[in-house]
């Protein structure tokens, strides 16, 4: 058994953020085997305040596409370096088993960015394409590196999907909200990742209702108990607090991840209660027993028999 592996995809100085908005579009063949995760690490120079307080405030979108078909499709709510609040990539990545940590400084950042996928590329040899979508910076960068890692791992138990997200444009109401769940990507949806377009909440007292699991509306710090935010469970860096270590909180404004306890049967129907006219995104997250085994290499599958003495027999018939 291979056990855990790690190879490195692409290393560049390129596919970094800058001072403006920008979009970064790679491919990349990627050995067969048994893809746990994908890894980017990013390392920047930076002028001063570049990005006020977690890297991963910086992405607004990011897909992954393998041998075609997306695997990973994240848009931000509220992105870019002047968001002096913990990230809700690096949150959201937190939430499904992934990780988002960085060294906190203000000139040098070092992040890095674990995304569970679960997948077994094909014997030889898979695709991956990649688009990275960054918001504008605080202030310039001078300079940086890009890497993008894969982890193999025979003992992965689970494909990891994040679809497409449900936008809804909601008034200063109660409204039903229907998240589409996309029926040709197998899975249970374990959970729904609700972002709001600013850096608030705007919940009223009914907060979100699941209709399938309460017959209540919860408010978001009830959900934040179970999900386990209010339990210090939002970790990220911001430089102003501390430049040794990651700081602990109880939320990321705007963001709130929902638990759904592997809901089955189609599209997830939710009563939100909006306190604002704002709009939302709802990403559901999917997820499926995967039976992870060694790439197998290319190989024959006829035979041909060697036998010395057939062959010398052949000829005396």
């Amino acid at each position: 058994m291979m056990g855990v592996q790690y190879t490195k995809f692409r290393d560049d100085t390129t596919s970094i953020p800058g001072e403006n908005a920008s979009t970064s579009t790679f491919g990349e063949n990627v050995p067969g085997g048994a893809l746990e995760s994908l890894i980017m690490r990013i390392t920047t120079t930076n002028t001063t305040n570049a990005i006020l307080a977690d890297f991963g405030n910086v992405f607004s979108s990011l897909r992954f596409t393998l041998n075609g078909t997306v695997i990973f499709d994240y848009r931000a709510g509220v992105s870019g370096g002047a968001n002096n609040n913990p990230s809700g990539f690096g949150y959201f990545l937190n939430s499904i088993g992934g990780r988002a940590v960085e060294k906190p400084s203000d000139l040098t950042k070092e992040a890095y960015f674990v995304i569970p996928i679960g997948r077994q590329i094909v014997d030889s040899v898979g695709r991956l394409e990649a688009t990275i979508g960054y918001a504008a910076n605080n202030a310039a960068i001078a300079s940086g590196t890009f890497q993008l890692w894969g982890r193999y791992n025979t003992a992965t138990q689970t494909q990891t999907s994040v679809v497409p997200s449900t936008s809804f444009t909601h008034a200063a109401s109660i409204e039903q909200v229907v998240v589409r769940i996309p029926q040709d990507v197998k899975g249970v949806v374990a959970g729904i990742l609700i972002q709001n377009d600013s850096a608030a909440d705007e919940y009223g007292s009914q907060g979100v209702r699941l209709m399938a699991q309460s017959a209540y509306g919860l408010d978001a710090d009830f959900l934040r108990t179970f999900n386990g935010d209010l339990n210090n469970g939002v970790l990220y860096a911001d430089d102003d607090l501390s430049t040794t270590a990651l700081t602990f909180a109880q939320e990321v404004p705007g963001c709130l991840f929902v638990p759904t306890y592997n809901l089955v049967g189609g599209d997830v129907v939710l009563q939100v209660d909006s306190s604002a006219a704002t709009t939302r995104t709802y990403t559901p997250v999917l997820i499926a027993p995967f039976n992870a085994k060694d790439s197998t290499p290319v190989r024959q599958t006829a035979s041909v028999v060697g036998n010395t003495s057939n062959a010398i027999l052949a000829k005396t018939e």
